[in-house]
């Protein structure tokens, strides 16, 4: 790879970004962009965040970015970091460091200078790359040969990497996800067996972290091979231990067959079992959102649609059925249909079946229920239980009606109703 590869980057040509390494590399200091920005301009990726190592302490930092007329925000000055912001723009700006003392999750650092130290304690060769204001690539750990192999290696000793941070486990993986071919480096691979119990101790909020950012990648199925392989993803997902992994290639093939846009969630779903008690569970240890858990639950308590259902008794369930729920399950019926239709004609005929099902989703407008309590209020229904029985009741003939009684038909019945009530 050139050296001056990514001199001509958009990201790199900013007139502000260029303006904060000229401020910090001055009287003998120096600045250099480092990590994902470098790594996926020489991948061809887009290019999200901008970090920054750099030489001045964060005291430092601080004057010359405000000397420089930029905001800046404290985010993590203990460990070196400053967040410098250029007119919206934010850069994370990290003094080089080395750790003195870490235990699986937080680490005592001390400042330096030394660029080849700064490498040394980074997790991935291919995150240890550094790009000069110019554009020049400097890298002192072997990440651009690991690059254009797609290898993901630690750097140094595998253990202790993962011994100074064990959410590197997680991020073995995930980069493997996103980045890797063929079989994970093998040191790598033993060191995240050794050491998984380490799992335990990180904070749930950053395991789901790593989570979603592995299942986001377009293809994770090898990962979580090779995760279920090393028992590490039986350690934080215990609940795919029995369940498998099966599903997911599949999945994966027919996201790409049919255009699906990857939904980590749904992936999550797919090598774990329908079972509320464990989903419930799940959702408190991973401390996953509100809506995270709601769309789990939802799938959990939507029924799985036959094959050969037809319009209105789609039409039917679908009303009643939380939306992502039966979404997911017409989804991954549909996968599993497909993974046994090569040599099953009949699983043939499912997969046709759940195709038509989820055409019908897609047009899906769930109706308006065309009454309510004010209506019955005119009638001479009293407000209380009554007038949630009475709507139930309207409901339920409405909808097996396939939503075709109309308005004043309702109000009818519920006139006949009340009055029979009377």
């Amino acid at each position: 790879m050139d050296k001056r590869l990514i001199s001509d980057s958009e990201w790199l040509s900013d007139d502000r970004l260029q303006a904060l390494l000229a401020a910090l590399s001055m009287d003998g200091d120096e600045a250099r962009v480092v990590g994902g920005a470098v790594r996926n301009t020489l991948l061809g990726q887009p290019v999200t965040d901008i970090d920054i190592a750099t030489t001045t302490e964060p005291d430092e930092t601080v004057r010359r970015a405000r000397g420089a007329g930029f905001r800046t925000a404290p985010t993590g000055i203990d460990h070196g970091t400053v967040t410098v912001i250029a007119e919206g723009k934010a850069y994370e700006v990290t003094t080089l460091r080395a750790d003195v003392e870490t235990d699986g999750r937080h680490a005592n650092v001390t400042f330096g200078r030394d660029w080849r130290s700064d490498a040394g304690r980074r997790d991935f060769t291919i995150n240890a790359l550094y790009a000069r204001a110019n554009g020049e690539i400097v890298d002192m750990v072997g990440g651009l040969q690991d690059l254009e192999s797609q290898t993901l290696r630690f750097i140094g000793d595998a253990d202790i990497r993962i011994n100074e941070d064990y959410l590197r486990i997680l991020r073995f993986f995930r980069f493997f996800a996103w980045y890797g071919r063929g079989r994970p480096d093998a040191a790598g691979l033993k060191a995240c067996a050794r050491h998984r119990d380490g799992l335990e101790r990180l904070s749930a909020e950053r395991v789901w972290a790593e989570l979603k950012k592995l299942f986001s990648a377009p293809d994770p199925s090898r990962a979580l091979l090779w995760m279920r392989q090393t028992g590490v993803l039986t350690k934080i997902l215990p609940e795919s231990e029995k369940w498998g992994i099966d599903t997911i290639a599949p999945l994966i093939e027919t996201e790409q067959t049919l255009g699906w846009r990857p939904d980590p969630l749904l992936r999550l779903a797919a090598i774990i079992p329908p079972h509320e008690p464990r989903i419930s569970e799940l959702g408190k240890r991973l401390r996953l959102s509100n809506a995270e858990k709601k769309d789990l639950a939802g799938w959990v308590g939507a029924p799985v649609p036959p094959a050969d259902l037809g319009e209105s008794g789609f039409r039917k369930l679908a009303y009643n059925a939380e939306a992502n729920g039966l979404w997911w399950r017409l989804k991954l019926a549909l996968v599993s249909a497909r993974a046994r239709a090569s040599d099953d004609d009949k699983a043939l005929m499912e997969a046709a079946g759940y195709t038509r099902l989820i055409k019908l989703a897609q047009a899906w407008q769930k109706p308006t229920f065309p009454i309510n309590g004010t209506d019955l209020a005119k009638l001479g229904l009293e407000k209380g239980k009554a007038v949630g029985e009475v709507l139930s009741r309207l409901e339920e003939d409405w909808v097996a009606s396939d939503f075709s009684l109309k308005r004043d038909a309702l109000l009818e019945r519920a006139a006949s109703i009340i009055s029979s009530a009377g």
